[in-house]
Formats: structure tokens, C-alpha cells, sequence
């Protein structure tokens, strides 16, 4: 069965109630048992939290009139920015510094993601996040669904109903799906394949239910693993997590998508238009879904085909790979408010973050 159906019956499951569609088999239980314990032993090194990157950034356009835009973050460690030891490291502080660069306003952020997260935790996180009213939203989760084997279609529901209450709230969301885990070196055959397996399943799923729910969504896991392998200088010390540079990889792939949800990417609409020499085009979503999860820093969005939302294979989707750009000088304009939580400095992004 091909990876689009697949997702299709994951995703329609999820809606619809049904399935017992689990993300591991029950043939290989033992073996599986005994290598995922030993790649969680080699893992489990990094201790603490990860730092605070809450605040106000793009100070130096306060000037204005315009209030600060509002962006929130959910997910898991990822999006947290664990592994990292100050806040304008993290996933968050890099994309409200571009963010801020590319608008010329001020950036107000809230993390509410949490280390060790799964899909279920979206619901506590979205009573942090929903009262700070954001413009647009950031989600990373999935990789803990998969570790800790919650079944795809609930994975898929709960993540889909995040984006539908955001979205009923007034906010732009923007899901980064689940990260290729078979790409992690401590995780050896034959979970390696499993986990690949069963991430790139999750992400293809996750891709259509937040696409019909009003979201984006940017693949991250054929990204992070062509762009990482080979180079652990992208990993944290416990091989599992980003590093500095890491974390810097995935806010560019995503930073395209959350700027064009908010009208503020500098291709305008005719950076809307599909260019088929890039590969890009109008396809049914789980079409989309299965071809995004298998190329990384691909946006998946709605769209519509002669004023139809659907066709006679379902939801239409955009697929697009924005261009890469490198950010304006954001020298002295993406400073938050309060200090790192480990060093005591103020956030800071530097001029040299650029976005794909």
C-alpha cells in the first residue's frame, strides 16, 4: 500500500473515531524491547530544562505603532529547545528574531513546550498559549508518539484538534511534523527501520489532518536527516537532540511558512503559485502528504482548484518549497526581555540566521 494511503486511512481514522492502527507491530516485540532500552540508555545524557526564551524581540522597531506580533510554540523538546544552554539558541528565539527582522515590529514569545511531550500534552499547552491571544503559532511533536507508541490515528486527532481550536482563536498554525528517528545513530536495525518507518507515516498523517484543520505544515524529516548525517556537530551532546547549529537548520525550513502565513514573505503572491520546475503543484493532500514526508522543508497547504476546496480524491493541497533567502540585518533588533535561564544573558539573534 502506498505512503498517501496509508496516511489517508491514518487521517480518516482520526476523524472519524475508528482504528486500532498502532505505530509498532507486535512481530518483533522482544527484539525491539532490547534495542529500544539500550538506544534510550545511550540517550538519556542531557539534564535540566531547556532555557527560557520567553520575551519581547525586535526591540529596536518598538518605535512604531504597530503592536508586537504574538507567536507561541508548542510541542516537545524540540521545539522547547532542549540541549541548548541559552534562549536565543532555541527553535522559538531564532524564528521571533527573523520574524521580527523581515516585519519591522516587535515579536512577543511564549513557549509552552515541554521536554518529554507528546500529542496528548497539546491540550494542558494550549490553556498556556490560547490566552495570549497569538497571531500564529509554531508545532513540534511526534517524535515521543512514536517512542512511546501511541496510536497514529490518536496522534493525529489530538494534534488536529490543536490546530482547529488555534485556528477557531484567530491564530496561523504552522506544524512541523515529526522528525525522521531513523536517522539517530544510538537507534541500530532493525528499530532503526521501524522507527523510520513509523515517523515518516506519523508526519504524512499529521500532514493531512492539520492541512484539513486550517494549518500548514513544513516536513522536517528527510531534512534532518540528509542535512544531519554524517555531521554530529548538528547534535547535542546525546546524539539525539540538535545542537546549536541544528536547532538554527530547522528554524530556517520553517520560517518561510510561518512569514507567508502572515502575509509577510518577501515573494508576495506570486510566491503562492505553484512552479513545477521546483516540483511544486495543487495535489490531493494525501498525495502531498506522502511526497512531502519523503522531502524535507516541504510546505503543505490548502488550496483550491477553479473555487473547489476538494476533488474527487479529496482535500486539494499545495505543495510548495519556498525559496531561500538570507534575512535583513537583524543587528541589535531581536533582543527579549528577560535574561537565558542557564547564563544570565539577554536574548540575541545575531545577523547571520538565514531562512529556506
Amino acid at each position: 500500500m502506498s505512503r498517501a494511503r496509508v496516511a489517508r486511512r491514518i487521517a480518516a481514522a482520526a476523524a472519524y473515531g475508528g482504528g486500532g492502527l498502532g505505530l509498532v507491530g507486535v512481530g518483533f516485540a522482544g527484539l525491539l524491547l532490547t534495542e529500544a532500552k539500550l538506544a534510550e540508555h545511550s540517550l538519556n545524557t542531557l539534564q535540566g530544562e531547556p532555557p527560557n526564551a520567553d520575551g519581547t524581540y525586535g526591540r529596536d522597531f518598538a518605535e512604531g505603532d504597530a503592536a508586537p506580533l504574538v507567536l507561541g510554540v508548542l510541542g516537545d523538546s524540540t521545539a522547547a529547545g532542549f540541549g541548548v544552554n541559552r534562549g536565543r539558541e532555541t527553535p522559538g528565539a531564532l524564528l521571533a528574531g527573523g520574524i521580527a527582522s523581515i516585519a519591522e515590529r516587535p515579536v512577543r514569545l511564549t513557549v509552552a513546550a515541554a521536554n518529554g511531550a507528546t500529542s496528548k500534552d497539546l491540550e494542558r499547552q494550549l490553556g498556556v498559549i490560547l490566552p495570549q491571544q497569538p497571531d500564529v503559532c509554531l508545532i513540534m511533536i511526534g517524535a515521543n508518539d512514536v517512542t512511546q507508541r501511541i496510536k497514529v490515528t490518536e496522534s493525529v486527532r489530538m494534534l488536529a484538534d490543536t490546530v482547529r481550536r488555534l485556528r477557531a482563536g484567530g491564530s496561523e498554525v504552522v506544524v512541523g511534523t515529526c522528525p525522521d528517528l531513523g536517522t539517530i545513530e544510538p537507534v541500530r536495525p532493525p528499530l532503526r527501520w521501524l522507527a523510520r518507518r513509523a515517523s515518516r507515516q506519523l508526519a504524512a498523517a499529521q500532514t493531512i489532518g492539520v492541512v484539513e484543520a486550517g494549518g500548514r505544515t513544513v516536513s522536517l524529516g528527510d531534512l534532518l536527516g540528509s542535512e544531519f548525517r554524517g555531521r554530529p556537530e548538528m547534535f547535542a551532546s546525546d546524539r539525539y537532540h540538535p545542537s546549536v547549529q541544528g536547532y538554527a537548520t530547522a528554524a530556517m525550513a520553517m520560517l518561510p511558512t510561518i512569514c507567508a502565513s502572515l502575509d509577510l514573505w518577501p515573494e508576495g503572491l506570486l510566491g503562492e503559485r505553484p512552479d513545477a520546475f521546483r516540483g511544486e503543484g495543487v495535489l490531493p493532500v494525501a498525495q502531498a502528504a506522502a511526497e512531502a514526508a519523503g522531502r524535507g522543508g516541504t510546505e503543505v497547504a490548502a488550496a483550491a482548484v477553479l473555487g473547489a476546496e476538494s476533488g474527487p480524491r479529496g482535500r486539494w493541497a499545495l505543495l510548495k518549497h519556498r525559496r531561500r533567502r538570507t534575512l535583513p540585518d537583524a543587528a541589535g533588533a531581536t533582543d527579549a526581555g528577560p535574561g537565558d535561564a542557564r547564563s544570565g544573558n539577554s536574548h540575541s539573534v545575531g545577523a547571520d540566521v538565514t531562512a529556506t
